[in-house]
């Protein structure tokens, strides 16, 4: 709980981890200063990239008590704008899998490497890091919490599975192994209401604990707020429920 006579202070920086397959990787880390114990939050960027808003968001997460990372999933691609490999990334038809879950797990366990961890590490994505969160989630054994933002591809028709993306996400939830929260917008198509309740449905076969949040007037992206489809009243609402229920999840230390 925030007090005005608290103390304050975050740093935010570029450092190098070891991703998958033990490839040397750019990774933002935003960290609030002080002793802590505090919990941990991995992100997973979205397709425009490892860029200005994700880590504007990873420094918000650090201000609200968050250990936050931020891998560069695009680093194999090579450096240039965030904008420059994106565009690489979707001509080869987007990261693998594979890669993904492993920059997310050499993400998490560098958090809980960290002095003033408190042992508990979440995972957000929005867009196809919402995707890749909840794949990360499943298929990872360590993460406490997940957050997927109106994750596209998540229900993945066998028509759209390629060799980068061999299995739908939907199909692993049964290992799913922590609680997750989802935040939709109903006016989107990517993924429409109709897959959301698919996925919804899933959780509920398999007895997982899940919040899912729909926001009617809110399309894709609704959290953007350097971009069009932001919706200022459904954002705030939105942020609200997820660091709720990061609180609920992530507070108490790991034993």
């Amino acid at each position: 709980m925030y007090r005005t006579d608290m103390y304050e202070g975050t740093i935010a920086e570029t450092i190098t981890i070891r991703g998958y397959n033990g490839d040397a990787i750019h990774t933002y880390l935003a960290r609030p200063l002080g002793p802590g114990p505090f919990p941990g939050m991995v992100l997973l960027h979205h397709m425009p990239g490892w860029d200005e808003w994700t880590k504007e968001t990873a420094r918000k997460y650090a201000y609200h008590g968050y250990l936050a990372i931020c891998p560069n999933l695009f680093e194999r691609v090579g450096h240039g704008t965030p904008e420059d490999a994106a565009a690489k990334v979707r001509a080869a038809g987007g990261v693998p899998d594979d890669q993904v879950v492993g920059d997310a797990e050499a993400a998490l366990q560098y958090l809980r490497s960290l002095p003033t961890s408190n042992g508990k590490v979440g995972v957000f994505g929005t867009c196809s890091g919402g995707r890749q969160a909840y794949l990360a989630a499943c298929r990872v054994k360590g993460f406490d919490a997940v957050v997927d933002c109106w994750g596209g591809n998540v229900v993945q028709a066998k028509e759209r599975l390629t060799p980068a993306q061999p299995v739908s996400p939907l199909d692993y939830t049964k290992d799913l192994s922590c609680p997750i929260l989802g935040l939709f917008g109903n006016d989107d198509q990517n993924p429409p209401p109709a897959q959301v309740d698919i996925h919804e449905a899933e959780l509920k076969k398999f007895n997982k604990q899940y919040e899912f949040h729909r926001y009617d007037g809110a399309g894709h992206g609704f959290l953007y707020y350097d971009r069009a489809v932001y919706r200022q009243e459904q954002a705030m609402d939105a942020w609200k429920k997820l660091f709720a229920f990061l609180e609920k999840n992530l507070s108490t230390p790991a034993r």
